[in-house]
């Protein structure tokens, strides 16, 4: 049953944007004045669950649930409840989900009953005006709270840190002995290329390769075969006893092992981050009680799932790769 691309790579990983709302206008994924989905068309959550049972049947071992962010959808708790199912009879392997922080303090306990064993905390900065800057609507404290939460609940915290140039590029070893000496890991992630913004990317963008070269005259690094099922290329930090991810979709993309497909939460199946190409399993889902048709339609487009992506950052070109933001797909 498993599901093979035209380029033999396994699809083993969804990824589900269960809306694409945000608490925070974070300046480097969204516009301030962001002009959201009217409700009406975004999927139930029973849709949700029956289109992940689709892909967990098809081969799926691992779920994440992204946004926007994930934790503001209304009743979200229901549904990973419900999915948790998958995890008890061992069809699914791995449920987690990516999220900003701030509505931690409410769900960790919850999560962690549910069967979820570790989460991604996108957190760009430990210094509270420049996390009110960057995420403009959000509040550092709030989101310590949540990390402080989900510790507690014992879930596993990785953190998430995009990399911007002259904003948080000299904060990134504070951050990550601040980590590690909490037993988190941490990964920092290029800037790309998706939907239109209000700043220019091109002042924002820092290749990895360089903070890497940056950071090795401070850390010892050392490259390691771990991996979570996503795209981070790790490497162990002598001096902290923890591991940093890479993740470089710019310098050096990570498309010839890509195990992943994005699903929104309008039903729309992206078979690659940074490609246009889509399918829509939201009309075969409701034309039909069963899951034949939706499971042909998966099967078409895991079919056509393009070899990589083509993003690119320069004054030449001013447009995003791709017209979507990150919140609609969920990164």
């Amino acid at each position: 049953m498993d599901m093979i691309d035209p380029f033999g790579r396994t699809i083993s990983y969804l990824r589900v944007s269960v809306t694409d709302r945000c608490d925070f206008r974070c300046t480097y994924c969204m516009a301030e004045d962001m002009a959201f989905l009217p409700k009406k068309d975004l999927l139930s959550l029973e849709e949700l669950d029956r289109l992940c049972t689709v892909f967990i049947e098809k081969g799926v071992r691992k779920l994440r649930l992204t946004g926007g962010e994930p934790l503001v959808r209304k009743n979200i708790m229901h549904l990973v409840r419900q999915l948790s199912r998958h995890l008890k009879s061992g069809a699914l392997e791995e449920l987690t989900l990516t999220t900003n922080g701030s509505q931690l303090s409410r769900f960790a306990a919850e999560l962690a009953d549910c069967g979820v064993e570790r989460i991604n905390v996108s957190l760009d900065t430990l210094d509270a005006d420049k996390f009110h800057a960057i995420t403009r609507w959000g509040h550092l404290d709030k989101v310590m709270q949540g990390i402080d939460a989900a510790q507690a609940a014992g879930l596993k915290v990785k953190l998430n840190a995009v990399a911007l140039k002259d904003f948080n590029d000299a904060e990134i070893p504070e951050m990550l002995r601040w980590a590690h000496g909490r037993g988190m890991d941490l990964t920092v992630i290029e800037t790309m290329p998706m939907g239109e913004i209000d700043a220019d990317r091109t002042d924002q963008y820092l290749p990895l390769s360089l903070l890497r070269a940056s950071l090795e005259r401070q850390f010892t690094l050392s490259d390691i075969p771990y991996k979570t099922g996503g795209p981070a290329r790790y490497v162990h930090v002598a001096e902290t006893g923890g591991r940093l991810g890479f993740i470089t979709p710019m310098t050096h993309n990570f498309c010839e092992s890509c195990n992943r497909v994005r699903l929104t939460c309008t039903g729309t199946l992206y078979m690659c981050l940074g490609q246009e190409d889509a399918a829509d399993l939201r009309a075969p889902l409701r034309a039909s009680e069963g899951n034949e048709l939706v499971a042909t339609a998966v099967d078409e487009a895991i079919g056509r799932k393009p070899k990589g992506h083509d993003f690119i950052i320069d004054r030449r070109t001013s447009r995003p790769s791709v017209s979507r933001h990150m919140s609609v797909t969920g990164g």
